[in-house]
Formats: C-alpha cells, structure tokens, sequence
C-alpha cells in the first residue's frame, strides 16, 4: 500500500493562498481515490475535498483538489483562506467513495494551516 507525505502547509494572511501537497510512495498512487482532510483543535476531522470531486460546502469555490498521477501527488489549492480554515491538513487514500474519515486507514502525517485575521 502507499505511504503519504504531506507538505505545504504555513502561516499566512486571511485572504492568502496555499498549495498543499500529499506525495505517495510505495503503491500504485492511480488506483487510490485520495481525500483531503483537516482537525482544527477540539473538532472533529472533517472532509474537506475528494479526488472524484466533492468539496465540503465550507470550502466550495475556494479549494480545488487535484492529481498529478505521473508524479504520485496529489494537490489542494486553496484561495481565499479565512480564519476558519486554520488546521491540520491530512490527506487519505482508499478504494472507496466515501467522506468519512473512519473508513480510511491510509494516512499522511499531516501539514498545519494557520491564517490569520
């Protein structure tokens, strides 16, 4: 199975943007459906975007997921940041469609995005 290596993440301004990055080794990278998530402190994990195309409603029009297959990676563009967004930023792979995170097993170790009002 892959391993996930997640990059990225920093400090910036409300209204910034980041790239992040989620770099697979030792799988076939193309065959796993990839999610991005995020955990602020005391919540829950949550979705955030899909590799088939489903974006959480908070982020909608703001991020924007993609996969480069040649390169094993897999990306979350994100504009626009506000405050709300600051959080630990994981990327996940499976075999299936779902949003939840309790159902993947495969995990990057996750990169911090602060912004600041």
């Amino acid at each position: 199975q892959v391993q996930l290596v997640c990059s990225g993440g920093g400090l910036v301004q409300a209204g910034g943007s980041l790239r992040l990055s989620c770099a697979a080794s030792g799988g076939t990278f193309s065959s796993y459906n990839m999610v991005w998530f995020r955990q602020a402190p005391g919540k829950e994990r949550e979705f955030v975007a899909t590799s088939w195309g489903v974006y959480a409603d908070s982020v909608k029009g703001r991020f924007t997921i993609s996969r480069d297959n040649a390169k094993n990676t897999v990306y979350l563009q994100m504009k626009n940041l506000k405050p709300e967004d600051t959080a630990l930023y994981y990327c996940a792979a499976g075999f299936t469609y779902t949003t939840n995170w309790k159902s993947y097993t495969i995990w990057g170790q996750g990169t911090q995005v602060t912004v600041s009002s």
